[in-house]
């Protein structure tokens, strides 16, 4: 650049490689680079959520990057360490609300006389599980929709940042949008959770 500065792509690509390459201490600094981005992905995705919901933004980021530095740590660039980083914070939600239900059924303990001030509203739980329900069966029909619902859905990258965190053509992925979403809304219409 003319000033002399370092674009904050580069740092990421280095950053990446020396990751790639397991750099001790690689992680960290990348995770310290685009950490105001994974706060907004799980931003992002927890005002999808109920108020009240019992994880938070700094607990689910602080989660991923747990995941995700015992995981490979293969990512192209920057958009597809953060499309990585959608992906294993919607797992953690998948799972968190998995764990909810279960202990909403007692988790194998023995049944207790109903107390309806006790009983919330589990929609958020219900409504992520039908969600990843759905993601499933789109995965069978055509799993390239799946990462696009990821990179629009749960990382709010704009149909342009998805083209380039999947490699693909802009119309492309405007069409495969559009099937995606007609998919969800079959699927999500006709699942009666």
């Amino acid at each position: 650049m003319p000033d002399g500065s370092i674009d904050e792509s580069d740092v990421i690509a280095h950053l990446l490689d020396a990751v790639d390459r397991g750099e001790p201490g690689a992680l960290g600094e990348l995770i310290e680079s685009v950490y105001p981005e994974l706060k907004r992905l799980a931003h992002f995705q927890m005002s999808r959520e109920m108020h009240g919901h019992t994880l938070n933004t700094t607990a689910i980021v602080h989660e991923a990057f747990v995941r995700m530095a015992s995981g490979d740590g293969k990512w192209k660039n920057r958009k597809h360490f953060l499309r990585a980083a959608a992906t294993v914070m919607r797992h953690l939600l998948v799972d968190h609300a998995r764990r909810k239900r279960a202990e909403k059924r007692g988790a194998g303990d023995v049944p207790l006389a109903l107390d309806e001030e006790r009983v919330g509203g589990d929609d958020d739980t219900l409504a992520v599980l039908a969600l990843d329900n759905a993601l499933t069966g789109i995965a069978e029909i055509d799993p390239r929709l799946v990462k696009i619902i990821e990179c629009r859905y749960f990382a709010g990258l704009t149909v342009r940042e998805t083209a380039e965190a999947l490699d693909m053509a802009v119309r492309t992925v405007e069409r495969d949008w559009q099937r995606a979403k007609g998919y969800l809304l079959e699927i999500m219409e006709s699942d009666a959770y």
